[in-house]
């Protein structure tokens, strides 16, 4: 599994990043959890607003900070 955080390395974007590595850990499972701020990476996915989060190539939401628990759901 692929998790990508979409954003320029604003506090919320690390934010994001830490709620991601978290519901990894508590999950258990095998995944790769990736900052990702080069702007023509985040513009091919067409999102407006940052942080993005994306799972396997899916943008899963966009423009806010979803919990661990969110996205422990993503990820089962």
């Amino acid at each position: 599994m692929k998790i990508e955080i979409l954003g320029m390395g604003c506090p919320k974007c690390r934010k994001l990043y830490e709620n991601a590595k978290k519901a990894v850990e508590k999950k258990g499972v095998q995944a790769e959890v990736l900052k990702i701020d080069d702007i023509n990476k985040i513009t091919e996915y067409g999102i407006l607003s940052t942080p993005a989060i994306a799972i396997d190539g899916k943008i899963k939401a966009s423009g806010r900070i979803p919990e661990p628990g969110e996205i422990e759901k993503w990820i089962e």
